[in-house]
């Protein structure tokens, strides 16, 4: 049986009458195409409009081209709930679920590179592509501590970095490094992770029991199953996975 929403928790998620929910458009395995009407479609978009049933409003899907913009709204009022990586940073403005899904993060090395596992990669002299902001972005500012991060706007924008400056290597989501790859004669993608990515749900500090409400749906859609169908229902089975209870 799951949880009712009170009408307080209502009206903190959906103040407008509707749920808006800001869905981070860069992450391929949760947003995985678009619907005839041409609203996002995927597992990130299934748990917003899930979430917007249970409270019994409509739901509109706001697109982000990045994490790093839904978060600089937390705390405008355009968004009621947020769809991205919960990160320490990210969660000084946003109160997040636990996950609901995760991803595996490591590395892609060029041809030849004598970096051969993750612990490798931190070393003074290593120069890092990454996409800025992203929440493994975010993960490595807060843990490498030899080896040089060199930004770039966006996944495609990290690629072309890595390739035409001859990085030494290029941080990623696996899935993302596995399509990567094949751009890249010869490179190799590590083995492990240097962290997972953990995909929540979010609401703006300060609406208590919204969030409490948040954190109970998040662990009640992954127990009854609905997070592993939808994985399964956007054929991203064996590359998104279930994240454990919180």
């Amino acid at each position: 049986m799951f949880s009712e929403p009170s009408p307080t928790v209502i009206q903190q998620l959906a103040p407008t009458g509707k749920l808006r929910a800001a869905i981070n458009m860069s992450n391929f395995l949760l947003v995985t195409g678009h619907t005839p009407t041409g609203d996002p479609d995927g597992v990130s978009p299934d748990m917003a409009r899930e979430l917007a049933r249970r409270l019994d409003v409509s739901c509109e899907l706001l697109q982000y081209k990045t994490p790093g913009e839904v978060s600089d709204d937390a705390t405008t009022g355009k968004w009621d709930v947020g769809n991205i990586g919960a990160e320490p940073k990210r969660a000084e403005k946003i109160d997040f679920s636990a996950a609901y899904a995760e991803i595996q993060a490591t590395y892609l090395v060029p041809k030849g590179s004598s970096l051969k596992t993750i612990e490798q990669v931190d070393v003074k002299g290593i120069r890092i592509a990454v996409s800025a902001r992203s929440a493994y972005d975010l993960w490595l500012e807060r843990n490498i501590r030899n080896a040089e991060l060199v930004r770039a706007d966006g996944l495609d924008g990290s690629l072309d970095l890595f390739i035409n400056d001859k990085l030494d290597a290029l941080a990623g989501l696996r899935p993302r490094l596995i399509e990567d790859v094949i751009k890249v004669p010869g490179g190799r993608i590590l083995e492990g992770q240097f962290t997972a990515v953990q995909q929540a749900m979010g609401c703006n500090r300060g609406n208590d029991e919204a969030a409490t409400f948040l954190k109970t749906f998040v662990e009640e859609m992954k127990s009854s199953g609905f997070v592993a169908a939808a994985i399964e229902k956007h054929g991203v089975a064996g590359r998104l996975s279930v994240a454990p209870p919180a």
